[in-house]
């Protein structure tokens, strides 16, 4: 109850960053595996597990891996920058991006797909939302963003569609 009463956007960011056990936390929160068939903190319809989660750091960008609780490198450059057009980007210490593969909604007719990997996105995103207010942290979740250039720093694939963006940080003092 605390934390749904703390849920709030905030577009203002200490540039401090987290610290790698609080990052952790906040990666499985959003979707980590929590079960041992491998479900996750967030549902996904069919178990399809559509939406991926790219973490923009200042020393590059990753991609989340729910199963073996891991980031991965893609990109070995500061794209915090490209993940959306408001200036606090520039300042927070990691903006999180959220990208569906519509190929995993083999089962869903394609032109439902893109409304089930939002859908997913958006229960990631209150993860997010709801670990934020429970940690001292602030957060938003922004759809005012590039996606084609989100896309191209991250090297997504064709199939690959960036839904949304969310920054994550300290709240400014």
């Amino acid at each position: 109850m605390q934390a749904l009463a703390a849920r709030r956007s905030a577009r203002e960011f200490a540039s401090r960053p987290l610290p790698l056990p609080l990052l952790s936390d906040l990666l499985w929160a959003a979707c980590g595996v929590n079960r041992a068939d491998g479900g996750r903190t967030a549902p996904s319809a069919l178990n399809a597990q559509e939406v991926e989660v790219y973490v923009a750091l200042p020393a590059g960008a990753y991609r989340y891996e729910p199963a073996a609780h891991a980031l991965r490198l893609v990109a070995g450059a500061d794209v915090r920058r490209v993940t959306g057009y408001q200036d606090f980007v520039d300042e927070a210490p990691l903006d999180l991006v959220y990208v569906a593969h519509h190929a995993r909604l083999s089962a869903v007719p394609v032109a439902q797909r893109e409304a089930y990997a939002h859908v997913a996105a958006g229960a990631i995103a209150q993860n997010v939302y709801l670990f934020a207010a429970g940690n001292g942290l602030s957060t938003v979740i922004r759809a005012w963003i590039d996606r084609d250039a989100i896309g191209a720093a991250l090297g997504l694939a064709h199939d690959q569609q960036v839904l949304l963006s969310q920054t994550v940080g300290y709240p400014a003092a």
